[in-house]
């Protein structure tokens, strides 16, 4: 990044710490701070951490002296958050955070990435609320200002969890290590959990087969390794005589079959349609008991975006391309270093290899992106 451009980011940056309306979290002299900043260095990840600040003032004020690209805080809670190794701060607890984002999701472009990351994160909070017992009053969510979410919960019965309890959680609304068989063995509830998870996937897998042309669907299922002719026909000849509302108990059964066995153990077509009923969190940060996470109303200097807090009810008509974009649009030249289509502003913009001018809002999402550079020509830098 040319020092021209990091300059223009830190002034960008600049102006909006000291207007905007920064909100730490809760019991912030407990925690321990992390930041990067425009160095000389900047984008290479150098962080400064093991702070601690006493009150909401010391922190901001540090932020507005220092002009972080980047600003995290613990998860946890410490005694000595400010202490230099782990052992030394003093653990208390910490809060149950999910991360998810879209590059562990999907690969597509970032309007197309946000839309589905935003889709996974109501189908987490709906296991969260609905089979977890967990209140929505209590369940904070946040962009991060990048390509996901982030879903806090600060309730002192979860805050002393330690990795497993935290593991066992994430496996649950990650589907991970579930047996759909045992699953299915005893009394369910076909409408909630993995339960009817499962038998509504299985019936669509069915559903799928059947609507083949029986050599299409023979060819289909011969092709997953251990599946002859004939274990393929007599499957298809068992699913034909079932109905289409198979109960939970058919569906038990078919489970125990060589064809889905296979089907399942092999990550194939079933497998991959079970995985789309979880919720695909980021397993390692819900584990991790002293995680660093994104200060919410901090900016993300991967983009320029706020890192926006909303409540359970705001996320459905949430635009992060809308509603966390801080900067305006007065024009900015840039030099873009290869061809963009981004959305922005209720617009799309085709942006070009080379001289470009677009609102300064774009500029700072292409130049934090180190997809262009401030122009020289601009005549808005400061």
């Amino acid at each position: 990044m040319k020092a021209a451009t990091r300059e223009f980011l830190k002034q960008r940056f600049t102006e909006y710490y000291h207007k905007g309306n920064l909100s730490p979290p809760p019991s912030l002299e407990q925690r321990e701070w992390g930041f990067m900043f425009f160095d000389a260095d900047y984008p290479e990840i150098r962080m400064r951490r093991h702070m601690g600040f006493g009150e909401r003032k010391e922190l901001l004020d540090y932020i507005r002296a220092m002009v972080p690209a980047h600003a995290y805080y613990s998860s946890a809670y410490y005694g000595a958050p400010s202490a230099g190794t782990m052992a030394e701060k003093k653990w208390s607890g910490a809060d149950l955070i999910f991360d998810l984002d879209a590059d562990h999701i999907i690969r597509a472009d970032y309007g197309t990435m946000l839309a589905r990351v935003k889709e996974e994160t109501e189908k987490l909070i709906t296991m969260l609320t609905d089979e977890l017992g967990f209140a929505s009053r209590g369940i904070s969510v946040v962009f991060s200002g990048g390509r996901g979410y982030h879903i806090h919960i600060r309730d002192p019965l979860v805050r002393i969890w330690g990795s497993p309890e935290r593991r066992e959680l994430v496996d649950y609304v990650c589907g991970t290590g579930l047996d759909p068989s045992l699953v299915l063995s005893g009394a369910m509830d076909e409408n909630a959990g993995w339960g009817m998870r499962f038998v509504h996937t299985i019936r669509d897998y069915v559903s799928w087969l059947r609507s083949m042309d029986p050599q299409e669907a023979q060819a289909r299922l011969t092709q997953i390794e251990g599946i002859g002719e004939k274990s393929a026909q007599a499957f298809l000849a068992r699913i034909q005589a079932l109905p289409a509302d198979m109960s939970a108990e058919q569906v038990g059964r078919l489970l125990g079959t060589k064809v889905l066995s296979a089907e399942m153990e092999e990550k194939g077509e079933l497998w991959n349609r079970i995985r789309s009923r979880a919720a695909l969190a980021d397993e390692p940060v819900t584990t991790d008991t002293k995680r660093l996470i994104r200060m919410p109303t901090s900016l993300h200097g991967g983009s320029g975006f706020r890192v926006t807090p909303l409540s359970v009810s705001e996320l459905s008509s949430f635009d992060p391309l809308t509603d966390a974009v801080i900067f305006g649009t007065r024009e900015v030249q840039v030099d873009a270093t290869r061809a963009v289509v981004m959305p922005m502003f209720g617009s799309t913009y085709a942006i070009v290899r080379g001289e470009n001018r677009v609102p300064e809002a774009l500029a700072v999402f292409l130049c934090c992106r180190g997809l262009a550079e401030l122009s020289g020509g601009s005549a808005h830098a400061a």
